[in-house]
């Protein structure tokens, strides 16, 4: 699959993205990664950080953070 989207359980931000990748009909899988920040070490490998969400388009050589970017790449690339 092309798309992987990094996240968290009960993350908002994470929920939103899930959210607009669904209704884009985007195929994508998601990693679920670990509630502490210091366990998320395959995360920081793909994004140099811990933070989520995380996408990663193999397809288009895209690794991105932050939600809104998140949103905003899946309105102009992925819809």
């Amino acid at each position: 699959m092309a798309i992987t989207l990094y996240a968290l359980d009960g993350c908002p931000y994470c929920e939103t993205v899930h959210d607009a990748l669904s209704a884009n009909d985007v195929e994508y899988e998601t990693v679920w990664v670990e509630a502490l920040h210091s366990e998320r070490n395959e995360v920081k490998r793909v994004s140099g950080q811990r933070a989520v969400p995380v996408l990663v388009d193999d397809d288009h050589g895209v690794t991105m953070a932050e939600s809104d970017n998140i949103l905003q790449y899946v309105e102009r690339t992925l819809a």
